[in-house]
Formats: C-alpha cells, sequence, structure tokens
C-alpha cells in the first residue's frame, strides 16, 4: 500500500498530466527486441482507452502563476509508453543446455529479476542443466529507451510506488532497456478511473524514484550544464554528483512556521516551513544538479529538486518563479527560483526538504544553528 505523505497542512494530490521512467539491474533483452512467445501462448494486454477525462488537469486545485524557464518537458512527458504488456501464466521451466536467466527470461516472457527472486538466486544468478525453476505469472512490461517509471505507471493506469515495490526496485532507480518490468494488479481487469487518476498524482518520492529516462545499452550520463539557457533534452539520463561537497545552508533567511514531523492534527510534514516576502531569492543548499524543476505536484507549486551526492536531495517548494532547469548544476548559496505562496501554501513562503536516499530527514538537524524558528 502507498505511504502518503502531507506537506504542512495540506495531503499531497498531485497534477501533472503525461508520461514516462524506471529503476534497477539485472539481466534481460535489448530495448526493442520482439516480444518473446509466451509459454501456454502468448496474450496482450488491451489497454486502457485514452479519454482522460477523469483525470485530474494539470495544476488543478493550485495556483498556476508560477514563472518557469522555456525549457523541455519533464522526462516523463518526452516519450509516449504504449501499454503492451504480456501476460505470463504462473509456469515451470527446466533449465536444457545453453540456458542463462537472460534465456529463460526471453523464453518465457518474465522478467529476469523476478526470476531470480522467485527461486532466491543471487549474483551471478548461475542455472543448473536439469534445474527446475519457478516462473512467476503477471503482466510484464518491456522498458524501451527513453521511458520513465512515472510513464510506464501512467500507461498501465498504476501508481508507480506499487510498482517499485511489485519489482523490489533499488537505488539508482534507472531502468534498463529490455528489462521487464512486473506491473502489479489483476491483468484481465482495466484500471479503474480511480486508479488511472492516482497513477497521474506525484510526489517527492515518484519523482526521486522514477522520474530519470531509461538509458540506451552504454549510454553515458549526461554532464550538467551551467546555465538554463542551454537545455538537455529529455531523454539525457541526469547524474547525481558522486559525492557531497561541504554542508549545508539555509535556503532563505526568515522564521521557521512549520517545523519538520507530524502536526497537532496528526498530519505529517516532510520539511519546514520557512515564511519570507514574495520574490525572496531562495538559495541552493550545497553543490549539485538539479534534477526537476516545474510544477508537478499541486500542493507544492513551484518546485526545485536538487540531487547533491552521496545520497542527499534537497527539495525546494512553493516558489512563483523557477531559475534553473532539470540538468543544470549549481553551487551552494546560488539563487534558484524566487519565493512565493503557490501551490497549497498558507502564506508566503518556501517548504524545504533533505532526504538522505528516500528518506525525509529534519533540515533543521543539518543546518548551522544561527537561524531558529517557532
Amino acid at each position: 500500500m502507498r505511504r502518503w505523505r502531507i506537506i504542512g497542512c495540506t495531503a499531497l494530490i498531485g497534477a501533472a498530466l503525461s508520461a514516462c521512467i524506471p529503476s534497477v539491474g539485472g539481466a534481460g533483452p535489448e530495448a526493442d527486441a520482439p516480444p518473446p512467445v509466451t509459454r501456454g501462448g502468448p496474450q496482450r494486454y488491451d489497454p486502457p482507452s485514452d479519454r482522460n477525462d477523469d483525470l485530474p488537469a494539470r495544476g488543478s486545485g493550485m495556483r498556476s502563476d508560477v514563472a518557469m524557464p522555456p525549457t523541455a518537458k519533464p522526462a516523463w512527458e518526452a516519450r509516449p509508453v504504449r501499454p503492451d504488456g504480456q501476460i505470463v501464466a504462473d509456469q515451470s521451466y527446466t533449465v536444457t543446455a545453453g540456458d542463462s536467466l537472460r534465456r529463460v527470461a526471453e523464453r518465457t516472457g518474465a522478467g529476469s529479476e523476478a526470476i531470480a527472486r522467485a527461486n532466491g538466486l543471487q549474483p551471478p544468478f548461475t542455472i543448473r542443466l536439469g534445474q527446475t525453476l519457478t516462473i512467476p505469472g503477471g503482466r510484464y512490461h518491456l522498458v524501451r529507451q527513453g521511458e520513465t517509471g512515472i510513464a510506464i505507471a501512467r500507461a498501465y493506469g498504476v501508481e508507480w510506488s506499487r510498482i517499485v515495490a511489485a519489482n523490489a526496485l533499488e537505488e539508482p532507480y534507472v531502468l534498463r532497456a529490455g528489462q521487464r518490468v512486473l506491473i502489479p494488479g489483476d491483468p484481465a481487469r482495466p484500471p479503474s478511473r480511480a486508479d488511472r487518476a492516482a497513477a497521474f498524482r506525484l510526489d517527492i518520492d515518484d519523482i526521486l524514484t522514477g522520474g530519470e529516462p531509461t538509458p540506451a545499452p552504454r549510454q553515458a550520463p549526461a554532464k550538467p550544464v551551467a546555465t538554463p539557457r542551454r537545455v538537455l533534452p529529455p531523454t539525457a539520463v541526469v547524474a547525481a554528483p558522486p559525492r557531497l561537497q561541504g554542508g549545508f545552508v539555509w535556503p532563505v533567511e526568515g522564521q521557521v512556521v512549520r517545523r519538520f514531523g507530524p502536526g497537532k492534527s496528526g498530519e505529517r510534514n516532510d520539511g519546514i516551513k520557512i515564511a519570507v516576502t514574495v520574490s525572496t531569492p531562495i538559495h541552493a543548499t550545497a553543490d549539485g544538479v538539479v534534477a526537476y524543476a516545474g510544477d508537478g505536484i499541486a500542493a507544492l507549486g513551484g518546485l526545485v529538486i536538487v540531487k547533491h551526492g552521496t545520497g542527499w536531495t534537497s527539495v525546494y517548494g512553493h516558489a512563483s518563479k523557477l531559475l534553473v532547469q532539470r540538468g543544470q548544476s549549481v553551487k551552494r548559496g546560488q539563487t534558484i527560483a524566487l519565493s512565493g505562496d503557490t501551490g497549497f501554501a498558507d502564506r508566503p513562503e518556501v517548504h524545504f526538504e533533505l532526504r538522505k536516499g528516500r528518506t525525509p530527514v529534519d533540515p533543521q538537524a543539518q543546518l548551522p544553528r544561527d537561524q531558529r524558528g517557532s
């Protein structure tokens, strides 16, 4: 079940409509290889209607006055995903001469990672002649270059967090071209309106784990750009710096009006809220690379996410103007946005988070102690 987090006093109810990314390594066929033959006869998933009448409009429920640089679309909107997943029945497979885990996956249509998990196989995933393997059934999507986890989830009307859990995906959450990922749910039942609407809602965790496009084989990450005037293509893979350089600084000067953790009403805040005047410069808390700049999460309005290396990520919300783009390198103290009251802000303020991996941590425990809040 998905873990919902609440930002400030309001639950995150997402916004952006569109498409695609991934996560996890392992053996698999080439990206655009022809669909394998399923034992017992191949079946194809009948994709849901393309009508999105039941889905929330982009920016629904939030102020839409976020000024953004003319940058490329989010990575998950760059390459449409065809929901052409193959339905595989639960079965057994006897290893024959010349078989490898990859070849078994190709013959059965199941994901190699799923087969390895079902049979307790560990790297280097050695299988023996005559060994009987359990092939877990389900609907498997063949990942192609440029697709993102978010886009895959939206194509099938399934929340990306459920796909992450079903496939035991781990950092760095970059899918592999040719990988087969298990799509949870009943393949015979089209997603409901509620399921499809949920698949189109985003939170920070979705962007961190499902926002990067699948690279081509041997495709190197793109070199960060120094200015928003040079736009990386949305299919470029953006890598975090190898390590955090130095410590963190405050993104703005102001009164902390909401602390990290549970509130009086039981809702959870994954960061802190800092009250400031409109158009206050928001500074990068440390050197890093911009992983996202946009307004795709309704509750947070104008949003910038920066990766700093060593697993650290910072989040800046409620901005009125974004001054950076995905794939841009930033320095500690550099102005990356201007503050505002966009999204579900209670006042002109900055929502600020620090995360170690996927886990939010109290920013005030990591920041200099020369600025305190209420």
